[in-house]
């Protein structure tokens, strides 16, 4: 751990639970293609891993009654892009990613995709580091309270169902979804996706490493946006 116990990346690692033995690790696990060699891709790779199986394990142990579904929608709600993205916020992952001087100007430290990415890495760095177990309990100590709090069958229909049942439920017609951009290679891909609903003039977007990814958070953001609006008072009540 850094010397200096007020310093960024020593908060980091009381945030985390871990202190890193080896810094360079730390650095690599928090730095941005952008920046140069010893960026953090294939810890991000070997993270999303160890995040998925960490995640399977507490979920199979809180949920001892649930079937392969129900396990599967809830984990899939937790490691989504916006959960990491919550996480990363949690961490204090802004004030230490080091990426190129364009990419900071641009906004990076605050990129959804680039948070999201930086605490994968960082699972991955501390799974390398001190094991399975090691990186166990960061994921608990993440999203632990989160898992405790849910319920399995809060999240029983996908973004996507439940946002065509909603419309069709009010005879309107189904959504329209798009490609609006694509960023990076195409091994580390990022879609942005549109989700319209033409006959009320809305448009939503969403993020996600994969199209499917990026359609659910933006069929989720619609429905939020939907929801809103069908309350007392709302637009659509009106």
């Amino acid at each position: 751990m850094p010397r200096d116990p007020a310093s960024p990346l020593a908060l980091l690692q009381r945030r985390l639970g871990h202190a890193f033995a080896d810094e360079s690790m730390l650095q690599r696990a928090l730095t941005h293609r952008s920046f140069g060699a010893g960026h953090n891709e294939r810890l991000e790779f070997l993270g999303d891993a160890v995040l998925n199986l960490a995640v399977s394990r507490l979920l199979y142990d809180r949920f001892g009654d649930s079937d392969e579904g129900d396990l599967t929608r809830v984990r899939a709600h937790l490691v989504r892009e916006d959960s990491l993205h919550r996480a990363a916020l949690a961490l204090g992952l802004p004030d230490v990613l080091r990426l190129s001087e364009g990419e900071a100007r641009g906004g990076g430290t605050q990129r959804a995709s680039i948070l999201a990415d930086a605490v994968e890495a960082l699972i991955g760095a501390v799974y390398l580091e001190a094991g399975y177990e090691a990186a166990l309990a960061v994921v608990q100590r993440l999203f632990g309270e989160v898992i405790q709090a849910t319920e399995a069958d809060s999240w029983s229909k996908d973004a996507k169902t439940e946002l065509q049942e909603w419309l069709q439920a009010r005879r309107l017609p189904v959504p329209a979804y798009r490609i609006a951009a694509t960023r990076g290679e195409k091994h580390a891909q990022t879609f942005e996706v549109e989700c319209a609903v033409p006959s009320l003039g809305l448009v939503e977007g969403g993020e996600g490493r994969s199209r499917r990814a990026a359609e659910q958070e933006a069929a989720r953001r619609m429905l939020g946006t939907l929801k809103a609006s069908d309350r007392p008072g709302g637009p659509l009540r009106s």
